[in-house]
This record gives C-alpha cells, sequence and structure tokens, in this order.
C-alpha cells in the first residue's frame, strides 16, 4: 500500500454490508484520533508522517491495545511517527526488487513453481513497516484489464504450480470477485495450490465468513492461508475463534512475522505469540527479518540480536512452535535462511 493507493471501496449501502465491509468503513484513519481514542497527547508530528504514508486501523484492533501505553506494541506498529520521514541509508522504496520481477502487471515470479499476483493496493490495516508502502499499485495490478494477461502467463509455463493471492490483502476484496479470479486460476490443469497471504483475519476477524470458507474449499486447488501476525497482544478472542474456524474447515493455517524492534524483540514475546498461534491452530512459519522499505529504518533488529533471539526460542519451545527466520532478498532463488 502507497500513499496513492485507493481507499477500499465501500458498496454503496453502507447499512447492508458485510460486517466486515462495514468495519472497513469505520476504520481510524487519522493520527489525533487513534491517540485521543487511547487517552494519549496529540504528537503533529504523526500527521507529517501519515502524509508520506496514509494510516488505518480497525476500531477493534484498537481495543486490543492499553490505553495510555504510548509504547504499547499494536500501538508502536500502526502509529506513524516523524523517523519514517528521515531518508536512511541502504533502505529503498523497492528492496525486495519487485519492478525487476514483475512478468505481467501485478504478477511477480520471483521463485520456482510459483507466482504471486498483487490483487489490490487496499488493505485493512497499514503496518509501518510495510515492505510495499512504495509499491505503484495503479500500474501494477493484474485486476480488470490486465487480469487475461496474468492468466495467459500462468497458462504458458506448465512449472507453476501455486499461485500467491496478496497485495494489500487480497481479502479486502470482495467474495464474488474473488470467487469469480479463483473459478479462474483452477481452470489452469498445472496449477496445485492456492495460496493466500492475509492479515484481515488477525486484524478483522469479522472477515473469517461461511463466503469466504466457501470459495477457498469449493474448488480442486488446494487452498494454504498465511496470516500475520507480530505480538499475542494481536490474539484476542475473537481472533482465536475465526481461526480455529479456518483449521476446522480443512485449511492449513500458517503465520508468518517481522521481527520489529520494541515491538517482539524478546525471548518471551516471541514465545508466547508461537504458543498462543499454535492455541488458536496457527503454526509458526516464518520470522523475518525487516526488509530495508524507505521509512522502516526504525523498526530494525541486528542479526546477532536476531541470532540470539532463536537460540532461546529453541531452548524453550518444540521444534515444531519455533518459526525459521529468514531474509528476502532480491534477485534470490528463495528466502535466505539466517
Amino acid at each position: 500500500m502507497n500513499k496513492t493507493a485507493p481507499i477500499i471501496p465501500l458498496t454503496r449501502d453502507v447499512e447492508h454490508a458485510p460486517a466486515w465491509r462495514r468495519a472497513l468503513s469505520e476504520a481510524v484513519t487519522r493520527p489525533s484520533e487513534l491517540l485521543s481514542l487511547l487517552g494519549l497527547p496529540d504528537e503533529p508530528e504523526s500527521e507529517s508522517a501519515a502524509q508520506l504514508f496514509r494510516m488505518r486501523v480497525p476500531r477493534g484492533f484498537i481495543t486490543r491495545m492499553r490505553p495510555g501505553d504510548r509504547y504499547d506494541p499494536l500501538l508502536l506498529q500502526v502509529l506513524p511517527v516523524a523517523a519514517e520521514c528521515q531518508a536512511s541509508a541502504g533502505f529503498m522504496t523497492d528492496p525486495l526488487g519487485e519492478a525487476a520481477a514483475m512478468a505481467a502487471p501485478g504478477l511477480l515470479h520471483k521463485y520456482q513453481g510459483r507466482v504471486l499476483l498483487t490483487l489490490t493496493g487496499a488493505c485493512g490495516i497499514h503496518c509501518r513497516y510495510c515492505f510495499r508502502r512504495h509499491y505503484p499499485y495503479a500500474e501494477a495490478n493484474p485486476s480488470g484489464g490486465h487480469w487475461e494477461q496474468a492468466l495467459a502467463y500462468i497458462r504458458q509455463d506448465s512449472s507453476i504450480h501455486e499461485v500467491i493471492l496478496s497485495g494489500g490483502d487480497p481479502l479486502s476484496l470482495s467474495d464474488q470477485r474473488l470467487t469469480a479470479m479463483v473459478t479462474d486460476l483452477a481452470t489452469i490443469p498445472h496449477l496445485q495450490r492456492l495460496r493466500i497471504h492475509s492479515r484481515l483475519p488477525v486484524v478483522l476477524p469479522e472477515r473469517v465468513t461461511p463466503e469466504l470458507l466457501g470459495w477457498l474449499t469449493g474448488n480442486r486447488l488446494r487452498p494454504v492461508l498465511v496470516i500475520h501476525a507480530n505480538h499475542a497482544q494481536e490474539i484476542d478472542a475473537t481472533v482465536q475463534a475465526a481461526l480455529r474456524t479456518i483449521v476446522a474447515a480443512g485449511i492449513p493455517l500458517l503465520n508468518q512475522s517481522v521481527l520489529l524492534k520494541h515491538i517482539n524483540d524478546t525471548a518471551d514475546g516471541l514465545c508466547t505469540l508461537s504458543e498462543t498461534l499454535f492455541d488458536a491452530g496457527a503454526l509458526p512459519y516464518y520470522l523475518h527479518q525487516l526488509d530495508h522499505v524507505q521509512g522502516a529504518a526504525h523498526f530494525e533488529v541486528t542479526d546477532d540480536e536476531a541470532q540470539e533471539l532463536m537460540t532461546a526460542m529453541r531452548a524453550r519451545l518444540p521444534g515444531y512452535l519455533v518459526p525459521r527466520l529468514v531474509r528476502e532478498q532480491a534477485g534470490e532463488p528463495g528466502k535466505s535462511p539466517l
């Protein structure tokens, strides 16, 4: 999501829209309102940072924050700060080299056997460390007039066995639109798996509906859902119920996190996150080192610190609860383990 990406389209009659759509329409988009809801003083510099990369936070996510705590780990992920306006050496607008990997508008072919589609720039929440905060969604979108081009590219390469739906957040699109897209993909004989990368089941659990589960399981492609939670505090009872519903539908559920300074850079925090995820039915999958996107340098944790955290986690947790520490690098054939 970047500053020019479109706001999530809403139905004309919000009153009759699905609950998750209504919740998105009510998301907080001004730093001053977010701080006020938490009983915190206004920070004028936040407004300047929000001009570079807009703020969006669902109100349900805000209720999981601790009132009066300026250093709440959920607040730190979404509040624009002055550090975002400072240029940092080694940080860039396209840290993963995605422009070079774009085989068709919005279709990224970085790794053998799979392609990724950036279906939309819309997202339920704007995380300040987002590696696509500068992504050109207006031009790099496979929807609309470019959809047939994306399908043709996948059809002509029989080595592609998996399609990843990403964004933004693909689940910000309607179930009707996603059903049509997945139906088209399922007609390609060599495709076997459909992977969805989404933060919405965590930040907006209302999005997990029978309609969503219906199109995920209603075609021949094997679905995999990869969610994104960074801190155990994100997973309250409503999120836990939503995740268990996904698992009950027979959909493998994985989580990937980003290692973030002052948010989840402790062994206690990471161990609690893994255990909380497992209780809700999700397996820890990846722990990413921060992508070097311009505006996010203040979140960086050093590799040495990351390795110490992994050593502590391995000493305390069974292997299946320890995510793989990785870094994604432009031009590499896969994620690099650390």
